[in-house]
Order: C-alpha cells, then sequence, then structure tokens
C-alpha cells in the first residue's frame, strides 16, 4: 500500500507518532516481500590496466551489502587519462549512498550532471557506472545479464574476425587460417604498396610526397581493394561472408562510387564508408546500391544513428557501447533498430576489456535483431586479470552463464600492467592517440 493512502487510513484523529510507527511497519513489510533492501552505492573506484599495451578502464562499484559489487567498462584508450577523474571527481561523489536498483534514473541523472553531454570522455564514464550496475543487478538475482534483458534468443553470438596482411596472398592465407578454425565471417583488409593502409602495416616501398610521414592515397586504395575483394571472392568461395573497412578514409562522393563498385562481391557488409560528419550521404548510397552498410563505432550522440536506423540507411548499428554510456541506452538503440529491421553489429576491438565484451555479448543473445559481433581475442596477460572471460568455440562466442556479467577482476594482477605499456613506440609517444595519415600533397586524413 503506497503513503499516502495509509495516511488516509490512518485519519487525522491518529497521533502522529503512531502514524509514523505504523507507516515504518507498512513500508519494512513491503521490503520484506521484495527481498533484501536495494544495496547502496559504497565506494565507485576505477581500476586502470594495461595487460596488452592498451589501456583499459574499468569502474568498480561496491556496495553497502558485503561481497556485492559489480564491474563496468569504461575503456577510451585515446583518451584514458581523462576518464578515470571523470569517474573519480565528478561521478563517484554525485553517485555516493544511491540505491544501485534505479538503473535507468541514475544514467538519466549522470547524464544531465555535467549540462554539457554527449561526448566520449563522460559518456565512458557513464557506461562503466551503468554496466556495474546490470552486473550488481545480476548478482542479486542470482542470473547473468542476458535474463535480465529477457533470456536469450539464440544460443551464442555468431562472429568475424579480422584477416589482414601486406599482400593480397598473404590476406588470403590469413582468412583461410580463420575459417579453419570456424568462423564463417571474415573481414579482409590489404596494405596498399607504399602508403599505411588500414588493417595493414605500411610497407616499405616509398610512394613521392611532399612530407616524410605516412601516406594514403584513396584512389589507389580503392583499385587495391576491389583486387583484394575479386581474389578473395575466388580464393575463399562464395559461401564465405566477407566483410570490409573503409575507416572514413574515403571523401563522400568516393564512398558512393566505391559501395556502387563493391556491389557485385555481395560483402556481408562495408563499414565505415563515411565519416560521422558525412552521414547525410548515406541517402545518396542508398540510392544507387545494394551493398550492406554498417556505421556507428564513432558515434556518440543519438542524433548520429536516429536518422540511419529510422530512414532504414544502414544495415547494422555498430555502436560501442560504453562511448553511447553503457548498456541502458544502446539496449533501446537495439529496440528502435529491430522495429526498422536494422541488424546490431556491436564495435569489438582489441582495446575493449571483458566486461565490455560480456555487455556486447548480452545484448547479442537477447536481441531478436542481432546481425554479427566483431571478435578480438583475450591474450594469456588480460585472463589473468579478468577471470571469466568469454569462450569463443567454433566461430561463436558463449555468454557466461555465472550471475551479472560472470567476471572478477584481480586487482593485484591489473597493477602489474599500469598505463603506459604500449607496444607500439608512436602509441606510447601519443599517450594513446593516433599518428598523423596525410595524402601525397600534405592533406590529413581522418582515421
Amino acid at each position: 500500500m503506497k503513503r499516502r493512502d495509509l495516511l488516509k487510513l490512518a485519519g487525522a484523529a491518529m497521533p502522529a507518532a503512531t502514524t509514523v510507527r505504523r507507516l515504518a511497519a507498512q513500508e519494512k513489510i513491503e521490503r520484506a516481500t521484495r527481498g533484501m533492501p536495494a544495496p547502496r552505492i559504497k565506494d565507485v573506484s576505477v581500476i586502470a590496466t594495461a595487460p596488452q599495451g592498451l589501456r583499459l578502464v574499468v569502474v568498480k562499484i561496491t556496495t553497502d551489502q558485503d561481497g556485492l559489487h559489480g564491474y563496468g567498462c569504461a575503456t577510451f584508450t585515446q583518451r584514458a587519462d581523462l576518464v578515470v577523474p571523470a569517474v573519480e571527481k565528478y561521478l563517484k561523489p554525485f553517485l555516493l549512498d544511491r540505491a544501485t536498483d534505479r538503473i535507468d534514473d541514475i544514467w538519466h541523472a549522470c547524464y544531465a550532471s555535467s549540462y554539457w553531454r554527449n561526448g566520449p570522455v563522460l559518456n565512458n564514464a557513464i557506461g562503466g557506472v551503468d554496466m556495474a550496475l546490470w552486473d550488481i543487478k545480476g548478482r542479486q538475482a542470482g542470473m547473468p545479464v542476458y535474463e535480465l534483458l529477457g533470456g536469450k534468443c539464440r544460443e551464442a553470438a555468431d562472429c568475424y574476425t579480422h584477416a589482414s596482411g601486406n599482400e593480397i596472398s598473404e590476406t588470403i592465407a590469413n582468412a583461410q587460417r580463420i575459417i579453419a578454425q570456424g568462423f564463417r565471417h571474415v573481414r579482409v583488409q590489404v596494405g596498399v604498396p607504399g602508403m599505411a593502409g588500414y588493417g595493414a602495416g605500411r610497407q616499405a616501398a616509398s610512394v613521392p610526397a611532399l612530407h616524410d610521414g605516412p601516406v594514403f592515397e584513396p584512389a589507389a586504395y580503392m583499385r587495391r581493394a576491389m583486387q583484394l575483394f575479386e581474389a578473395s571472392r575466388k580464393e575463399l568461395g562464395a559461401e564465405i561472408e566477407l566483410l570490409h573497412d573503409v575507416h572514413e578514409r574515403l571523401n563522400p562522393i568516393q564512398a558512393v562510387r566505391f559501395a556502387k563498385d563493391v556491389e557485385p562481391f555481395r560483402l556481408f557488409f562495408l563499414e565505415d564508408v563515411l565519416a560521422p560528419e558525412d552521414i547525410d550521404y548515406f541517402r545518396l548510397i542508398r540510392k544507387q546500391s545494394a551493398t550492406q552498410l554498417a556505421m556507428g563505432e564513432l558515434f556518440t550522440h543519438p542524433l548520429e544513428w536516429t536518422p540511419l536506423i529510422s530512414e532504414r540507411l544502414i544495415d547494422f548499428i555498430r555502436i560501442h557501447p560504453s562511448m553511447a554510456g553503457g548498456l541502458t541506452p544502446v539496449r533501446k538503440v537495439a529496440a528502435m533498430a529491430e522495429i526498422f529491421n536494422v541488424r546490431t553489429a556491436w564495435h569489438g576491438p582489441g582495446d575493449l576489456s571483458p566486461i565490455g565484451a560480456s555487455c556486447n555479448i548480452a545484448l547479442d543473445v537477447a536481441c531478436h535483431n542481432f546481425g554479427i559481433q566483431e571478435y578480438t581475442a583475450f591474450g594469456e596477460r588480460t585472463q589473468q586479470v579478468f577471470h571469466g572471460c568469454p569462450i569463443m568455440k567454433g566461430g561463436y562466442w558463449y555468454p557466461n552463464d555465472a550471475p551479472g556479467w560472470g567476471i572478477e577482476v584481480d586487482e593485484q594482477a591489473a597493477a602489474k600492467y599500469p598505463f603506459g605499456s604500449f607496444e607500439d613506440g608512436e602509441r606510447k609517444t601519443l599517450n594513446g592517440g593516433w599518428g598523423e595519415i596525410r595524402r601525397p600533397d600534405g592533406t590529413i586524413i581522418k582515421q
């Protein structure tokens, strides 16, 4: 019974103290019928670790109930040193002593708390908090998170992974090794002679340029990619699903033409053929090509994905869940996409923690409009830090059936791999940021 109804029943003549006691007693009864009182947030901390050389940010929420805690992924490798204080200095004081069971309410409160919003730093900080609250909810219920989302639509997530090489033959050989492991979907990338192609290292040969840095020329890349697709279809067969990532490196009209040109090769999807700033051009591509399109790993704002989904301009939405603020907003994106028959293909790069991967897989198995999941293997050191990593078998990624995400973080092991241990020299110099790639005349290229 609600408090206002109890007040009416108590009557005006009842002494105030008696009314208060009766209300308190009734509230205890209501709590007892629901189970234990809602846990409250006792501490919010950050586990910052780089076991494989890429910086992972994990939010840990500790509750006032002994042993009850949760983890969330807030990884933004390129600006990791900004996400950590966003959690510790801003969200932590805002969240202390709040009940953990009001996940959606907490998300909106955090989202509005900075006034300036929809940026990757704050979104990742909120995303880490949000996933940690879902982990706590699952641990309370004794269920994996996918059960809280309505249960399985499928047993596991069908995945693709990456085959690349400096030469086309090398890419195809790597693809064949991936297929032998049971994968049915392979993303193929190849280097361009003398240039810094995405997905392959810079080759030793050089091309004439007005600068000394890495070079990329879109026209040469498009020609090379077409050769790759032709050879891949010939060598790998029609049954294997091919994917390819442009990584935004074309100007819009080139992207329109490229999507048309690759149509005969029947790609499972063509990814990031446009930069987020140019998404209006998807309308032109859709009118002229039947190539399946995927977009979204750089998205942070609802105004980026809403028109692409509602106008059916893409086939796969590729949001990185923590970049959009965590499980809470992304499950709503998945529901919206289902209405318009757009499938999900959540971003799953090498700098995704096992917590973030578990969030992806929970959505994959629980959402009917799942399409495909990007897969990157966890190294031995990562598995030393994160106990309970999801299992890959035969090209399928299986969710952990333990409560919550089913993962525990070994904080002592995490401390052995502090930030700054980049294996790539340039990324170490740039504190995790990306370097420069320019056209031969010196114009910077998006990447």
